[in-house]
Order: structure tokens, then C-alpha cells, then sequence
């Protein structure tokens, strides 16, 4: 038995959700993935999966093991990346993730540029509008915007952005312009929200800091959705002011209540711990920090 390919095997299936799935991620007859789990209990003489019907769940054998494996995968992964010369030029391939509106504004000039010095780099980047796990996901790098959980990330700040509301020229005509942001009580409002609804905004600073009941016409789960709606002159919507820069600047929204701003939000760049850091994931930090520093503080962030 190969147990660096049973290991793979395992995590695969662990991760998604199936021996099918693993099946496909790995390219190899399901009676195959099967097998090597079996033969990686038997090796082990413990359990490690409970496979049902529907899906498959750890032991409490399993619950302890998978982690080390994955442990064990990186540490191979690492020697393997630098016996092949990774640590001596950049090379290889990066995951990025970031928000629709930064990954396209921002991130994606940057990583292209950065493509340009360094060609035996290849970079994916996606974009959405939901947090990526890094580790299940194999992501390198993520942009994150807001207060980071303590999650063993190691993250490096390259600014803040702040909060903005906006209308439409037309729906202020039409509806006046809220002055205060208890105003917002009786106007149409634009919510940016996913499943769970968020229904409360929050105003000013220290001693002025409040929340906000709105009633929104139209939700949506994505910035260019909510926007959409906003220059379609369907209400006020709030977003971060790098989410709103394109639209305010052709004119289409107009910012509103301005000095009832509360905090910013912290900007991080944010990747998996590791004791010997890539030279690719390095040459990439290094480019592309200063740049999106400098353009976050153009922004006024």
C-alpha cells in the first residue's frame, strides 16, 4: 500500500463529501478509492469513515487523523516544491480570491502586471462575493475586508476602506435627500445580503454610534446586483467606497450622510501558515502589497 496515496485518497473523499467525489476529483474508478481506504484501516486497525447513503462522516478515530494526514500531505508538498527549485525562482501556480468588485478593480490589473515580470508564474483568481476557506479550498492568497477572526491566518494589512451611502440622482430628485440617517426610515432602501437577511446599518462614531432599521425594496447578495438596483433608481444602498468608486465617479450615485460614517474596515491579504513560504507566494506578496496599498489610499481609504 502506497500510504501518501491513501492519504490523498482519504482527504479527497473527506472533502468531498463522497467516495464519488473523490472518484472525480482524483480521476480513478470509485471500486479504486474504495479500496485504499479500506486498506489504509486495516493498516491503521481502526475505522476512520462511516459510510452512509447520503454522505460520509469521520470516526472519532478519523476526526483525529485527518488532520495530521493533511499535516503530513503540506510537509511533503513543501520538500517536494523545494527539491524542484521553488525556493530559488518563482514558479508555479497561485489561488487568489477577493470580492467581485476588489477582484476586478483592483486585484486583477495588479496580478496581471505582476504576470508580466514574472512569467513562469501562472495565477487564478476568483472572485466572490462569500469568504473562501483557504485550506479546503488550496487557496494561496485571499483579499479579506473587515475585522479578521483569530484563525491562525497569517495576514498582512495594506489599508481600509470606508463606508458609503448613495442614491441616484433621480430617486433624490424624485424622494428628496435624506439628511440624518433616522431619514432613511422613509426612504426606499437597497439591502446587500446573502441568506441571512441585514436589515441594519450602522451610523457614526464613539458616542454618535447607532443603528439603523431599513426596509429595503430590492436585496441582493452581490455588490454589482445592489448597485444595479441603486442607479436603477430603486433607493439608497450602503457599500464600501471601493464597491461604490466606479459608480460615483461616472456620476450614476450620489454619496449621502457623509459625516454619519462609522469606522472603516481593515484590508488584509491573507494565506496559510507555513514554514518555508514559497518564493512564488513571496514575489507575489512583494508586488502586489505596495500597489494595492497605493490604490486603497487613493481611494481615500
Amino acid at each position: 500500500m502506497d500510504r501518501f496515496d491513501a492519504l490523498r485518497t482519504l482527504l479527497a473523499a473527506v472533502d468531498g463529501g463522497s467516495l464519488s467525489a473523490a472518484s472525480r476529483r482524483l480521476g480513478m474508478p470509485l471500486p479504486t478509492v474504495s479500496r485504499k481506504i479500506s486498506e489504509l484501516e486495516a493498516h491503521l486497525g481502526t475505522q476512520l469513515l462511516i459510510r452512509t447513503s447520503r454522505k460520509l462522516v469521520l470516526t472519532e478515530a478519523g476526526q483525529g487523523f485527518v488532520p495530521a494526514a493533511r499535516r503530513v500531505l503540506g510537509e511533503l508538498e513543501e520538500a517536494e516544491r523545494a527539491a524542484a527549485g521553488e525556493y530559488r525562482t518563482p514558479s508555479g501556480e497561485l489561488l487568489v480570491t477577493a470580492s467581485l468588485r476588489f477582484g476586478k478593480a483592483y486585484l486583477t490589473p495588479v496580478v496581471l502586471a505582476f504576470l508580466a515580470e514574472y512569467p513562469q508564474v501562472n495565477v487564478r483568481v476568483i472572485a466572490a462575493d462569500y469568504v473562501v476557506d483557504l485550506i479546503e479550498n488550496h487557496v494561496d492568497v485571499a483579499v479579506r475586508v473587515g475585522r479578521l477572526p483569530d484563525s491562525g491566518l497569517v495576514a498582512r494589512r495594506i489599508g481600509e476602506t470606508g463606508w458609503v451611502v448613495c442614491a441616484s440622482p433621480a430617486y433624490l430628485e424624485q424622494r428628496g435627500t435624506p439628511q440624518t440617517p433616522e431619514d432613511l426610515a422613509v426612504h426606499d432602501c437597497i439591502a446587500f445580503e446573502g441568506l441571512q437577511p441585514a436589515r441594519h446599518w450602522p451610523f457614526g462614531v464613539g458616542a454618535d454610534a447607532r443603528t439603523i432599521a431599513i426596509k429595503p425594496r430590492f436585496a441582493g447578495n452581490t455588490a454589482d446586483a445592489v448597485i444595479a438596483a441603486a442607479v436603477a433608481d430603486m433607493g439608497v444602498v450602503r457599500l464600501l467606497s471601493y464597491q461604490a468608486a466606479e459608480a460615483i465617479s461616472h456620476g450614476q450615485l450620489i454619496p449621502l450622510l457623509a459625516d454619519q460614517s462609522p469606522d472603516p474596515m481593515p484590508v488584509h491579504l491573507v494565506h496559510p501558515p507555513a514554514q518555508l513560504v514559497p518564493l512564488k507566494l513571496r514575489a507575489f506578496l512583494d508586488f502586489v502589497v505596495p500597489r494595492l496599498k497605493t490604490a486603497l489610499r487613493d481611494l481615500g481609504g
